[in-house]
């Protein structure tokens, strides 16, 4: 008769049916509102970036292989001097050699913590990931300015402003974020793995480096990728300490720009839809089309790692 009554109520339109249908309606707001945001950001950014090649008649190919960045003048074809490849080249470097130099001690880290000593990394290593994941980029920058770049003027010679400073300041802002996610990885592996290891007769260490590493290496690529987009978009920190020269780097310790430091140091300085503005909104296009190839690169990493 109970079970009854309860099927009935289970079964009926009440009130917690009605909460229900509320909740899913909100939840549709919610996710149609973050969609519609995400669409216009990248309608708003792309209308403004391809005004460079739709409306000032810019050529496509030399803007981002033109090695010359100057635009308020003129080139010899009567265009403005426009080529963001100096920018991209900054950019591209200083990613890639952060995220080489992260990776390492972000495997490190999240063995030991992990593997190693479990008690001791959630005790030290925890809260120090943790607080170096809060602090704000400004600091890293005032740090990389009153450290980094000193070290590599009395080290290598030069000013000390370059992609070398660059990727060492990103280092330390990455590392954090790569590490977490890498530990996150590594306690995901499924115990059994590691029992069945030590149960053959493998080493700690051969366990550890043949199955859980190789286990969770879709993980860990996906921390990778995630830190590299993260170093990819950085501008303040990496502005305090590149040099901010719009120019091709020559070496890792000679002054150079990347694609935000120019968009942050430029785009208070330039009108709203004249070619120097225009060119602008054409490196964030890029940015975004980069973030957008760091987003599908996850996904197909954490897809091929669920089989």
């Amino acid at each position: 008769m109970e079970n009854t009554k309860i099927q009935e109520k289970l079964l009926s339109k009440s009130k917690n049916s009605r909460l229900e249908k509320f909740g899913r309606g909100i939840t549709f707001v919610c996710i149609s509102l973050i969609v519609f945001v995400v669409a216009m950001i990248f309608f708003f950014v792309a209308q403004k970036g391809l005004s460079t090649f739709f409306v000032d008649k810019i050529n496509p190919f030399k803007f981002l292989f033109g090695t010359t960045w100057n635009p308020s003048e003129l080139g010899p074809d009567g265009k403005p001097m426009v080529g963001a490849l100096p920018m991209i080249t900054g950019s591209l470097v200083v990613t890639i050699l952060s995220a080489l130099l992260a990776t390492p001690f972000a495997i490190g880290a999240a063995i030991f913590m992990t593997e190693i000593s479990p008690k001791r990394g959630a005790k030290i290593l925890q809260p120090v990931i943790e607080l170096l994941v809060g602090i704000p980029s400004v600091v890293y920058g005032f740090v990389g300015l009153a450290v980094v770049v000193p070290a590599i003027r009395s080290t290598f010679g030069g000013t000390g402003f370059g992609i070398l400073s660059g990727v060492f300041v990103l280092f330390v802002m990455i590392l954090p974020t790569v590490t977490s996610m890498t530990v996150d990885s590594m306690k995901a592996v499924p115990r059994h793995y590691k029992e069945a290891s030590l149960g053959l007769g493998a080493t700690r260490w051969q366990t550890i480096s043949r199955v859980l590493l190789r286990a969770a290496m879709p993980g860990i690529l996906t921390a990778v990728v995630f830190g590299m987009a993260r170093a990819f978009g950085e501008a303040l920190a990496i502005q305090m300490v590149v040099g901010n020269a719009a120019i091709m780097p020559k070496s890792l310790t000679t002054p150079a720009s990347t694609l935000t430091s120019v968009l942050t140091q430029g785009i208070g300085n330039t009108i709203m839809g004249t070619v120097q503005n225009n060119v602008l909104w054409s490196l964030a296009l890029i940015l975004l089309a980069m973030s957008l190839v760091f987003n599908i690169v996850m996904r197909l990493i954490a897809k091929r790692g669920q089989f």
